[in-house]
């Protein structure tokens, strides 16, 4: 258990609660969850499931509607031929991450995965004994994965190599040169998988989302992760989904059945509304995340001693703070603090995420521009 990390933007939340009892204001940067409310279909969809008796156990692997709902959008969106037995539903996407790296990894095996990169990554790979790999993500190639890096970093003992795209913390976006040169590496590896995390897939801001799964070959040797919570506004819903091989596909609901038994059912059936329903409210807010993005941005880069570019997907900004002379958690702590900022520090996403900051513009304008405000008082104050 001493080797599970965790993840500190629930902790940042648990100060910031903190602070808030206490009577001080707190603009929350720092959790990474859409602002706005589930569409309303989507809701409904769900009581409609209640009032009809989708409150049982269901499939380990998923309702099969959603399953076949699934298959048809994967096929849709990523140009490859996805079939409903290749579809596992999970309570959230997290567990695909983690079922996926128990029924592949062994350990003292490798495991290549992007850092700065979501922390639960090289958490689970400790977790089951194997090596975690960090890929570096430099801002001089826009938090790009470098597959140069990744060609060179390949040896016998790699398993797996977990892409993120668009990528969290940093909102970098992997396009189809990257992903050519990563499957050109394992073409003739058949020991090796891709963990592909697209959670954030259609929240992307000027060009169309790329997966490793629509290459020639990539298919059978990808985990495709994706999930309702981001595009839908759906966090707490606990609704994700892994697309694999059917063998690989049959393991993980081998692990879902040993541990969650199911999904929850009448979520499943409001998933079904999602995916087949109007999409005008996850186009409204993507069009609201890019407005805000620009007013962060542009607002970050005026304040003195940080520099931020501008991201191209998913909703963070990954500002280099390297020019305040402040370690980047005393950085988070003091605006927290002092500004009444949350934040989180860039070394919560791993070594590689020194001198930065995650932050979330998953708020509205008007509190962006408060909190803006605030960092740049209390920066001048130092």
């Amino acid at each position: 258990m001493e080797t599970l990390g965790t993840e500190t933007a629930f902790e940042v939340l648990a100060k910031a609660k903190a602070l808030e009892k206490k009577g001080k204001d707190v603009v929350h940067l720092e959790i990474g969850e859409p602002d706005f409310d589930t569409p309303k279909n989507i809701k409904e969809a769900a009581i409609k499931a209640l009032n009809a008796g989708y409150t049982h156990y269901g499939p380990s692997a998923g309702i099969p509607e959603l399953r076949e709902a699934i298959a048809q959008y994967i096929s849709e969106t990523r140009g490859t031929k996805a079939d409903p037995e290749e579809v596992v539903v999970t309570p959230g996407a997290k567990p695909i991450m983690f079922f996926a790296i128990l029924a592949c990894v062994n350990p003292g095996e490798e495991v290549l995965y992007p850092n700065p990169g979501f922390p639960i990554y090289e958490s689970v790979v400790n977790f089951v004994g194997a090596k975690p790999v960090p890929i570096p993500l430099k801002e001089e190639n826009d938090f790009r994965l470098d597959p140069e890096y990744v060609k060179e970093n390949i040896t016998k003992k790699t398993k797996m190599i977990i892409l993120n795209s668009p990528e969290n913390p940093t909102g970098g976006v992997l396009k189809w040169d990257d992903l050519r040169v990563i499957a050109d590496c394992i073409a003739k590896r058949d020991d090796v998988i891709v963990l592909s995390d697209e959670i954030y897939s259609r929240i992307i801001y000027e060009a169309g989302h790329e997966s490793i799964a629509s290459l020639p070959g990539m298919k059978e040797k990808t985990i495709l992760l994706e999930g309702f919570s981001k595009t839908y506004a759906m966090t707490g819903w606990r609704l994700g989904y892994g697309v694999m091989r059917k063998d690989l596909a049959q393991k993980v609901a081998q692990l879902m059945t040993n541990s969650n038994s199911c999904t929850c059912s009448f979520t499943q059936m409001a998933g079904i509304e999602a995916l087949k329903g109007p999409q005008n409210e996850v186009e409204k807010m993507i069009a609201e995340f890019k407005k805000r993005r620009e007013v962060i941005v542009s607002g970050l880069n005026k304040i003195e001693g940080i520099t931020c570019k501008k991201p191209q997907g998913a909703f963070y900004v990954f500002p280099n703070v390297t020019g305040t002379g402040m370690d980047c958690r005393k950085l988070g702590d003091y605006l927290l603090n002092e500004a009444g900022v949350a934040v989180l520090a860039g070394t919560s996403f791993g070594k590689h995420g020194e001198g930065y900051l995650r932050i979330s513009f998953a708020n509205s304008i008007e509190n962006i521009k408060k909190a803006l405000d605030r960092i740049s008082r209390v920066l001048k104050k130092r």
